[in-house]
């Protein structure tokens, strides 16, 4: 197909790809709606298979509304209200309650930066759903006496500060007694050690993810996990299938675009399952022992916090395919922001620092397109020439391509090399929660969210129309030359509810391509005026 194409239409190709490549996707697949299903019952049954122990999960046909059954049932329901709350954790930053079903079924934060547009305090902890650190066991009459007993925490309030504390709750059943013993810390994390006085087979869940109004579009969510073998996996919302088992896990994580519900600190032959709720969205929970311990975090993604409670938790910090690329792209903004002090002049300072990595290919790409545009006219004259037979006309254009030593392809490559750097920058500056609150310049309070006075778009679509007018351009049909036109405005149109970080950076990126360009443009005429120059003097000395 691109062998029949003239070089403006691969140009063109290029340029068009590269929209749908980072703001296409945004319009033809919106986000999905966050479905609550406060109402769903369901009652889950899990057999053992003798042959290989493995567990499946079953429902009855009263969850019809639900194949998976890892909603909450209507017995669970007994820890729903404000009043059947035991424990209340609080500190400068954050509430969290725990219920008498001895799940953690809220976390309040307190921080005014992630208050919704309400102005009320963010929730980490969804409404429905399984909550972090909720049992079943696989008997179902031991299960259903579980729901309908209450556990007893040995303190009501904690007070976090520099010093970590530790509750015990405990829930007495008519066979056994299972005590939660939970160490809280003042960062979000906790310690934690579950043991039954007898031997019962029973699961621990990890929790639905957090669902925050603040979210974006185009960005990942749903379940993680972290292998030894440095291996992620990801299940996003929507398009969780059966079931996966995993073992030698490191950590699991149920996120959103900011925060996140981990655990951690498991032992190697810990069996941790991914299944599928009525949504097709993941669900973890894992196989425990009688005597189990392990770890716990609750809270927002930020690098630094994560990093000091464990470094092997900066692993639940991800950004798509691009993982790869956008990590050692956000430790570099992260050490610009320790020397600048702003977010918003670190993202400047970033993009200029690409932008002089990747200055060779740029400029040789624009100086391979200025050529193009210089004999655009003798190529227009080739296809005229030749414009009843194809097969002769590309085939004439080429060669004389070869004969200027111009590379139809110049132009494109190096542009579409840069994508995977850009589109790294760009998951980058979406999915840091450090920029929660950032301010930068008089009118820019919060580089996570939209620009509200619509400046930082404006600017960014008249700084790309301003380059467009610079660049060198061969088109040879009218009708490409108008739809290029249309692209500042089609891409003001998107990056007008963007979060202003990432205008701030194609805005700044912009305005160093326009300079490069002005250098380019010059070294060109430069260029023609001392061929011109030894020319005339050629002719004087032949005269």
């Amino acid at each position: 197909m691109f062998d029949n194409m003239t070089p403006n239409q691969r140009l063109m190709s290029a340029v068009l790809l590269s929209v749908v490549f980072f703001v296409g996707y945004t319009a033809i697949f919106p986000p999905k709606q966050e479905v609550v299903e406060a109402e769903a019952t369901v009652k889950t049954e899990v057999k053992t298979q003798s042959s290989n122990k493995a567990q499946t999960i079953d429902t009855t046909k009263e969850a019809t509304q639900n194949p998976s059954g890892h909603t909450i049932s209507q017995e669970d329901k007994i820890a729903a209200g404000e009043s059947s709350n035991i424990l209340t954790v609080t500190n400068h930053d954050f509430i969290l309650k725990i219920d008498t079903l001895g799940r953690i079924s809220s976390m309040e934060l307190l921080q005014e930066k992630f208050n919704d547009k309400e102005g009320n305090h963010a929730q980490i902890i969804p409404s429905s759903g399984v909550k972090p650190l909720y049992v079943r066991f696989l008997d179902e009459a031991l299960n259903k006496e579980a729901i309908k007993i209450p556990y007893t925490a040995s303190v009501s309030s904690i007070e976090l500060s520099d010093t970590p504390q530790k509750v015990t709750l405990t829930q007495k059943l008519s066979t056994l007694t299972v005590t939660k013993e939970i160490t809280f810390y003042n960062d979000g994390h906790y310690d934690i050690n579950v043991n039954l006085s007898e031997d019962k087979r029973h699961f621990i869940y990890l929790g639905q993810r957090p669902q925050l109004p603040s979210e974006q579009m185009m960005t990942v969510k749903g379940a993680m996990v972290y292998t030894g073998d440095d291996l992620v996996t990801i299940v996003e919302d929507g398009e969780a299938e059966g079931r996966k088992n995993f073992t030698d896990v490191k950590l699991i994580s149920a996120f959103g675009q900011y925060s996140a519900t981990i655990m951690y600190g498991f032992n190697n032959q810990t069996s941790i399952i991914v299944e599928r709720d009525a949504e097709d969205n993941p669900v973890i929970y894992f196989d425990a022992l009688q005597n189990m311990s392990f770890n716990g975090y609750i809270g927002q993604k930020e690098f630094k916090t994560l990093k000091n409670i464990d470094p092997m938790l900066t692993n639940a910090i991800e950004y798509g395919w691009f993982t790869f690329a956008s990590k050692p792209l956000f430790s570099l903004l992260s050490w610009l922001h320790g020397i600048l002090g702003n977010w918003g002049w670190s993202i400047i300072a970033l993009t200029l620092l690409v932008r002089i990595v990747l200055y060779p290919l740029t400029y040789k790409g624009m100086v391979s397109m200025a050529k193009l545009k210089e004999i655009a006219p003798q190529v227009k004259e080739i296809q005229a020439k030749y414009k009843g037979d194809p097969q002769r006309m590309n085939a004439a254009v080429m060669d004389f391509y070869k004969k200027k030593g111009a590379n139809p392809l110049g132009g494109c490559l190096p542009m579409l090399l840069q994508i995977p750097v850009f589109f790294a920058i760009y998951r980058v500056l979406l999915n840091a929660v450090e920029l929660q609150g950032a301010e930068w310049m008089l009118w820019v309070s919060d580089l996570s969210k939209m620009d509200s006075t619509f400046i930082l778009p404006i600017l960014m679509g008249a700084s790309m129309y301003y380059q467009q007018k610079l660049t060198p351009t061969n088109f040879t049909d009218p009708m490409q030359e108008k739809v290029m036109k249309f692209l500042p405005i089609i891409f003001t149109f998107f990056f007008l509810s963007f979060p202003s970080g990432l205008v701030l950076y194609w805005f700044v990126n912009n305005l160093f391509s326009i300079a490069q360009q002005f250098i380019v443009n010059q070294q060109i005429a430069n260029a023609k005026d001392a061929q011109i120059a030894a020319h005339k003097s050629k002719a004087k000395k032949d005269d």
